[in-house]
């Protein structure tokens, strides 16, 4: 792999959550693989008060508790501690961003790094505006000789509007070349096999169409509810929080057409052709294509809860939904008239990210004058998490002298295939950012593609005569979202525990 230039990297948020549980853990496991330059060093930015030993001592605390391989390699930590320093003051305070700016001139001279900076934005919205505002007036002033990127963590804004005005402010301070959108799920090895998997592959590439493929499924479920995310999370929802995001970023790469080349540029541009593509959903005509719920009381996944509207800081009143499911369709050539069955929730059964495509049934004369019922489709299951892989599901005769049919599962998953751990999404975005490569990266105008789609939702939603619907934690949502796929023939796949309770199909020989 391409060696990473050195550079500073400044964590704005650096006390926060985000930081402990994956940047700081990813950054140790990419100099543990020597994907970090050894001169490249890491400033944290943060409101909270706290010295450079008490930052290094929680990144050790962060790295012995989330890092991907265990125990902690004590050499590789000190090398790294000495490199971690940490600057409080507001985001938007020019005089904290004199300080840091001035904090990493010292710090090129003492260890011989390069005078590039990666700008990490993990903090709430709220404190976008003034950190690229003051990146932006420094950058202007001072006119640096080495690169400046910008990572931004999600959301994009929380509508086409804002998501626009956040663009027009990252671009009056950054080229769009600089700045990296950053959506954790295309880190994950599987999402970046979609591609491999539709286009290296001559058993699928010449089928991925509306001709061979009854429709798609996606799920990304949870088990556990807001937590103490009530505040946050109500402002935004599962279908701004979960779906303008992760979910269409799955869409679009199983959806796309094959890009010119395998740059960020090309693939991009498929991937926003995709939204462009989606049929409008009327606001009046919400409650047909989309269903809203919000958990009720109940226990699930060994916690206990009085319900969404009981949770800390979330309104009596909340319309915010904890569950969405949509039926979209891509109106183009290669997928006229197939359905792509999108859905999220709270408290639901597993914690679960994967893309199910259903194939067409062939014509099955034969056993539709023999068997006692209809033998099941082909299933492709694309799994994200938890444990990544493909899982292709085919029919075969039970051993035996009846002709007895049962669906069975050719399994492939990373750790066993492979014999090697996948890395942590956060550790294959960061590399890439320091590269310059912004392959899985979202674009401005990608994002925007995205809310263009979510918009109506939201508006029909807020007019809507049909309120939430309320569901059992522990159940796979409101019985309408079972109904919006059921009503069209079909159902949901439930994962891997589907194909061992599927019945026998008995046929006559």
């Amino acid at each position: 792999m391409p060696a990473a230039p050195s550079c500073a990297i400044v964590i704005f948020g650096a006390s926060g959550d985000l930081a402990k549980r994956k940047l700081i853990p990813a950054l140790y496991e990419l100099a543990r693989e020597n994907l970090l330059d050894k001169t490249s060093y890491v400033v944290g930015y943060s409101r909270s008060e706290m010295t450079d030993e008490q930052f290094r001592a929680e990144a050790k605390e962060a790295i012995q508790k989330f890092a991907r391989t265990k125990p902690m390699d004590e050499a590789l930590w000190k090398s790294l501690e000495s490199r971690l320093f940490y600057i409080a003051a507001d985001y938007g305070s020019d005089e904290g961003h004199a300080k840091c700016a001035a904090k990493m001139d010292q710090l090129d001279k003492q260890f011989g790094t390069q005078p590039n900076r990666l700008f990490y934005i993990s903090t709430p919205p709220t404190a976008f505006e003034p950190i690229i505002t003051c990146l932006g007036k420094r950058k202007r002033e001072n006119k640096p000789a080495g690169w400046q990127r910008i990572i931004i963590e999600k959301p994009f804004g929380r509508d086409l509007a804002s998501a626009k005005s956040l663009n027009d402010l990252l671009h009056k301070n950054f080229d769009e070349t600089s700045v990296f959108r950053i959506d954790h799920y295309l880190g994950k090895e599987t999402v970046q096999n979609l591609l491999v998997l539709r286009f290296a592959n001559s058993i699928f590439e010449p089928i991925w169409n509306y001709k061979y493929i009854d429709h798609v499924q996606i799920t990304v479920s949870e088990t556990l509810g807001v937590e103490k995310r009530g505040g946050y999370y109500d402002k935004s929802g599962a279908l701004r929080d979960m779906v303008q995001n992760h979910l269409f970023q799955l869409m679009a790469l199983v959806a796309m057409e094959p890009p010119a080349a395998l740059d960020a540029v090309s693939i991009r541009d498929e991937k926003v052709k995709v939204y462009k593509s989606i049929r409008p959903i009327d606001p009046d005509r919400v409650d047909t294509y989309t269903v809203r719920g919000q958990y009720g009381a109940g226990s699930a996944a060994n916690t206990t809860t009085q319900g969404y509207l009981k949770e800390k800081d979330v309104p009596a009143d909340s319309q915010t939904e904890t569950f969405a499911a949509l039926k979209l369709f891509v109106d183009n050539w290669r997928w006229s008239g197939t359905p792509f069955y999108l859905r999220t929730g709270k408290y639901l059964p597993e914690k679960l990210s994967e893309v199910v495509v259903r194939f067409r049934s062939p014509p099955l004369t034969l056993f539709q004058k023999q068997c006692e019922a209809p033998v099941y489709p082909n299933d492709l299951i694309i799994r994200v998490q938890p444990e990544e892989g493909i899982s292709w599901r085919l029919n075969g005769k039970v051993p035996g002298g009846a002709m007895n049919i049962k669906p069975i599962a050719l399994d492939m998953l990373y750790k066993t295939t492979f014999q090697k751990e996948a890395p942590e999404a956060y550790e294959r975005l960061i590399y890439d950012a320091t590269l310059g490569d912004q392959t899985l990266f979202i674009r401005g105008d990608e994002a925007e593609a995205a809310w263009a789609v979510i918009d109506p939702i939201e508006q029909g939603w807020a007019k809507s005569k049909t309120p939430n619907q309320e569901y059992k934690p522990g159940s796979w949502g409101p019985q309408k979202a079972l109904d919006l796929i059921e009503h069209d023939g079909r159902r949901w796949l439930h994962s891997k525990q589907d194909i061992e309770s599927e019945p026998i199909i008995a046929c006559s020989l």
